[in-house]
């Protein structure tokens, strides 16, 4: 997991759900809100979440070898994705299943324990803010100058993306069963609790459609960031010893960046000279970006610009997912 920033905030977020997970539950088992036992199974599978997110990043440091000979470092693209779909299953369709069960045999709250869910959300909603807080901090040194949904759907490193898309939702999902327990409380119809629980469901869905398609198209292999590209660009040209002829970039995980590129060079060089150009383009690429990892240089046959010809054209991938 890239730096301590990503790791810190998973940890972060692990331990405030599993606190209030077990809260939850004890909610639902005293007063039988069916949002209560949504948003527990919701801090359910947030933690679950978040222990893949760990996992991955420990998988993902395993040395490359034979039959994997450019590392395991998309391996945290593959847990990203699971996360995904264990917030599409597990939290959003088994909430709206659940709503659908209490619209049918509404249950109001009642008995003394009637103060319990508030309580328990209250509680909650301090605990996912703090949560929240930490993620935000953490990402503020990787985000820039870039808005939020930039900064999720650029980013290359899934970890606080993830984070912060789930601490949002869950924020948002307290929110909305603390109006819905509340009404419930208040009216004595149930069906409040039915259309908070619902209205969690859709939330969940919502937010595991949006990281389901922005993970797969890290899975599907990305460019390196804009900003990246062209400092490999000045790089590999060095002082105009090297002209590009085309550039492709790859990210190999979040932390691992495939260069590869055509570029012209003098005819005339020796096969010596042309080896110690090469060796000095990517000690300059390697110090530009340090994230670069491998980098295949193809060199061609530079012609002058006394033909009609232009001359060769820079060629790049933008980095951009969409």
């Amino acid at each position: 997991m890239s730096g301590s920033g990503g790791k810190k905030a998973v940890i972060a977020a692990l331990s405030a759900n599993i606190t209030i997970a077990a809260l939850k539950f004890l909610a639902f088992v005293l007063t039988a809100s069916s949002a209560m036992l949504a948003e527990a199974i919701h801090s359910v599978a947030d933690s679950g979440n978040q222990a893949l997110l760990l996992i991955g990043g420990k998988k993902a440091k395993r040395t490359a070898d034979a039959q994997h000979p450019f590392g395991f470092g998309r391996e945290r693209y593959i847990y990203s994705f699971l996360v995904a779909i264990v917030l599409f299953s597990v939290g959003g369709l088994f909430a709206l299943f659940e709503a659908y069960e209490k619209w049918r045999h509404p249950e109001p709250i009642e008995g003394p324990w009637w103060w319990v869910p508030l309580a328990v959300l209250g509680g909650a909603i301090v605990a996912e803010s703090l949560s929240l807080k930490t993620a935000i901090v953490e990402s503020r040194p990787a985000r820039g100058n870039s808005g939020w949904l930039q900064f999720v759907r650029r980013s290359k490193s899934p970890e606080l993306p993830v984070i912060l898309l789930e601490d949002t939702a869950a924020l948002t999902g307290l929110v909305l069963a603390f109006v819905a327990v509340t009404a419930t409380l208040l009216t004595g119809n149930s069906v409040w609790d039915a259309v908070g629980t619902a209205l969690i469901g859709l939330l969940l869905v919502a937010v595991a459609v949006l990281l389901g398609i922005e993970t797969k198209s890290l899975l599907l292999g990305e460019a390196a960031s804009v900003q990246n590209i062209e400092e490999i660009k000045v790089a590999l040209q060095g002082e105009g010893r090297v002209r590009i002829i085309d550039l492709k970039t790859l990210h190999l995980g979040p932390d691992e960046l495939l260069v590869a590129a055509k570029i012209a060079t003098d005819s005339s060089q020796t096969g010596s000279a042309l080896a110690s150009v090469i060796n000095d383009a990517e000690k300059r690429i390697r110090a530009a970006v340090p994230i670069v990892t491998r980098i295949y240089l193809e060199p061609d046959v530079y012609v002058p610009a006394a033909t009609s010809d232009p001359g060769p054209k820079d060629e790049d991938n933008s980095g951009s997912k969409k």
